[in-house]
């Protein structure tokens, strides 16, 4: 909050001024300053300590050297307006950093680089349930110029302020310039995606050993691990989409030369794009042995399903004999088997009772009971 009041105190000179992108029409200053997290310029890998507008400090950074780096958390169109024309920022990518919810992606502009980076959240949990969210995802985008990097953050989560302060701890590397910023980025999201698949190994693995243990339960209990199943299939899905379309951007960083990127920095990038692909290798394999477990589950259903109509079958056959016999017996015709005699009754329910016997002991015999 000091911050933010002290640039809301730095802006108001600048709108007196009349500095571009920041008069009339392009938004309430304080709204504006409300989504900005952090506005600095380094110069030899060093922060200017002056508190400075984006305005100026672009200003700065082209009249003494360095960069700028500007930090905005969930920006609305209209306070993003005023920093788009001050950087020159292209109107397709300053859509799509307003509202969001892009793919993975890298896209070149005349002097500039959009990227979309998916971050990721394990959602800590004491049990998995049916209804458990696994994983919470955000976003990062960054524009990458020749003397800029602003980030724009959605979401609670992917935090570039401990980033942030680790930089400016090594002047030598943040002296690259602003494609050592976007290498950063991208290493603590990569970073995250492995810590991530970590947590995500152990839900999956509790959720294999229920499977394939033998838990006695009903049908109930099948069926909720059928959902927990289901449940984390999709929070992995989740992940896969924010993992895979990442693979081609980091690609193009590590591989191809590009101008707004240190030669020393693509060196950097070829390691991201590698723990990347190991990353997604893991995320693949999970998809693979969740569907795997979930086929092993539904044919343990099955066969439990098989299971109980065998013993329904067996004792319906073991009590159609006491049915058939009584039946018989009572259609009250005169003339029944040993029906006056004295042991008549006696011996018509103990031969009931050797038949069912002989059936049931036949039913046990072969696993039916």
């Amino acid at each position: 909050m000091s911050m933010i009041r002290e640039l809301r105190a730095a802006v108001r000179p600048a709108l007196r001024r009349g500095h571009p992108g920041y008069g009339p029409g392009t938004g309430d200053p304080t709204g504006f300053l409300s989504s900005v997290v952090d506005c600095a310029v380094y110069r030899d890998g060093a922060r200017v300590k002056d508190q400075l507008t984006p305005h100026e400090a672009l200003e700065r950074a082209r009249s003494d050297g360095g960069f700028v780096w500007i930090g905005l958390h969930e920006p609305s169109e209209q306070e993003f307006s005023g920093i788009a024309s001050e950087f020159g920022l292209h109107p397709l990518a300053v859509e799509d950093a307003v509202h969001a919810h892009q793919r993975p992606k890298l896209e070149r502009y005349d002097d500039s680089l959009f990227t979309v980076f998916k971050t990721i959240h394990y959602v800590e949990h004491t049990e998995l349930t049916a209804t458990s969210e696994v994983v919470e995802t955000g976003e990062v985008m960054c524009f990458t110029g020749r003397n800029f990097i602003i980030t724009v953050r959605h979401g609670g989560q992917g935090s570039l302020r401990a980033l942030r302060h680790r930089l400016e701890d090594d002047p030598e590397l943040l002296a690259k310039g602003p494609s050592a910023v976007l290498h950063a980025i991208a290493d603590q999201v990569v970073d995250g995606y492995i810590a991530v698949a970590d947590a995500v190994q152990d839900d999956i693995d509790e959720v294999e050993i229920a499977v394939f243990s033998s838990t006695p339960g009903g049908g109930s209990a099948r069926g909720a691990d059928a959902g927990r199943i289901y449940q984390l299939k999709r929070e992995v899905l989740e992940f896969k989409r924010a993992v895979s379309p990442l693979l081609r951007p980091m690609q193009l960083l590590s591989e191809r030369p590009m101008r707004l990127v240190d030669p020393d920095i693509q060196k950097y990038f070829r390691d991201v794009a590698d723990h990347l692909a190991r990353v997604n290798e893991q995320v693949v394999a999970f998809d693979d042995l969740l569907n795997s477990i979930l086929q092993a589950n539904l044919a343990q259903a099955t066969v439990a399903q098989n299971e109980d109509m065998r013993k329904i079958t067996a004792w319906a056959a073991i009590i159609a004999v006491p049915t058939m016999i009584c039946g018989v017996y009572g259609m009250n015709f005169e003339y029944m088997p040993e029906l006056k005699w004295k042991y008549g009754y006696p011996l018509v329910m103990g031969v009931i009772f050797a038949i069912c016997f002989s059936i049931h002991r036949g039913f046990k015999r072969n696993g039916w009971l």
